[in-house]
Formats: C-alpha cells, structure tokens, sequence
C-alpha cells in the first residue's frame, strides 16, 4: 500500500497515530540478498533512486 491510500485507515484505526505526519521514514533495511549477484543488487539500487 501507498501512504496516501494507506495512513488515513491507519490513523482512523489506530488513532494514537494521529498526531504523526507522516507513516514513513527515511530509515533503511539491511539484510542478506541470498543468491543475488552484486550487480543485480547495484541495478536495483540505481533504479530506485530513479523512481518518484
């Protein structure tokens, strides 16, 4: 799901979460890619960077 589609039922379902302006951050995730080669990864990378 989107933000936009999903924090509005999220903020009426958990209405704790109300006050944030957002359900997203800017964090990151780290984890193993399994048998993925190092350039597959790289081309990911590059084209999310790309997107909007």
């Amino acid at each position: 799901m989107k933000e936009a589609s999903s924090f509005p039922c999220f903020k009426q379902e958990f209405k704790h979460l109300q006050h944030l302006p957002s359900l997203w951050t800017r964090s990151f995730f780290c984890s193993t890619a399994g048998n993925v080669s190092s350039e597959t990864i790289t081309r990911y990378i590059a084209e999310q960077k790309t997107r909007g």
